[in-house]
């Protein structure tokens, strides 16, 4: 509920100025209404199956101009289920949490790298995570390197909530790996997000939950977040983070305030940052003419 009283209010004083953006283009202003979006942060957990079923989850993304998503649950079952209902429109990756393994426990469950193995054997999972590394813990090390070298082998992403230091610990593992950085660094400020992507050519993030750092209370974007978004429009992609069912019951709200703060960007940059660097990133084209199909 609070998060929905916060996208209402953004709602209520924002709107689209028609002014020029930082790289001299014109802001996209309402047209960013006929874009597609890739949702890049969206879990079909078990609580949300009976309330949200699959056709009812098509609907939502219809409904809010979303063609294609990246999806991670708890478990993966609830992946492969929307998956299956809709692969034109899912992007499967696999969350480790299953069972009693969670975001606080899941580097030490036992059996969780064989159970990784024999998912990504079994689906066509195209990344690893959402998972959280709260901090950075020799005992992990082990399980991380495999998950950092089975994602180099596969060629599969490494989507990670956490601070700067687990992702600099991942990438010290593996210098190759590309890593999609949840919220994009969730209470990191700007600067120090802008400081990873010019350290690390092939770290990308999903801005999911960060909707009211980027955009001012008064309607604008916040000067830093500007900055670090154009500068590295090339490697953020927008996300919902349904990790609850009240994102699912705020869906529509929190889709149009991304296009809110989309509509304050040039025409280049919110296409990059709406669909274009997801096509780029998963070699699938984000169409609005896959709205309405599966």
């Amino acid at each position: 509920m609070r998060v929905l009283i916060a996208i209402v209010a953004l709602l209520s004083i924002c709107a689209s100025p028609a002014v020029k953006a930082e790289d001299g283009h014109p802001h996209i202003g309402d047209d960013v209404n006929k874009l597609p979006l890739f949702d890049a942060h969206i879990h079909y957990k078990e609580p949300a199956w009976k309330p949200y079923p699959p056709e009812a989850i098509l609907k939502l993304m219809d409904e809010t101009g979303v063609a294609m998503g990246l999806v991670s649950s708890t478990p993966d079952e609830g992946t492969i289920m929307l998956w299956k209902h809709a692969p034109n429109r899912i992007v499967p990756e696999l969350r480790p949490y299953h069972g009693s393994a969670g975001s606080s426990n899941w580097t030490g469950s036992p059996g969780m790298f064989e159970y990784l193995t024999k998912r990504l054997d079994t689906y066509p999972h195209e990344g690893i995570g959402e998972f959280h590394l709260h901090d950075v813990d020799s005992k992990d090390e082990a399980l991380l390197r495999k998950i950092a070298a089975t994602a180099m082998r596969r060629n599969l992403y490494i989507h990670v909530h956490s601070g700067k230091e687990p992702v600099d610990y991942l990438y010290s593992l593996e210098p190759g790996l590309k890593i999609i950085w949840a919220h994009a660094g969730m209470t990191e400020p700007a600067a120090t997000v802008e400081a990873m992507m010019e350290t690390y050519g092939s770290l990308y993030a999903d801005t999911s939950f960060r909707e009211s750092d980027i955009l001012n209370a008064e309607g604008t974007i916040n000067d830093d977040w500007r900055r670090v978004l154009e500068r590295f429009s090339d490697r953020f992609m927008v996300g919902t983070d349904t990790w609850v069912n009240d994102q699912w019951d705020s869906y529509t709200q929190l889709i149009e305030i991304n296009r809110k703060w989309l509509s304050l960007f040039s025409r280049p940059v919110a296409e990059r940052i709406a669909f274009k660097n997801a096509e780029r990133l998963f070699g699938r084209k984000v169409t609005i003419r896959q709205l309405g199909t599966r």
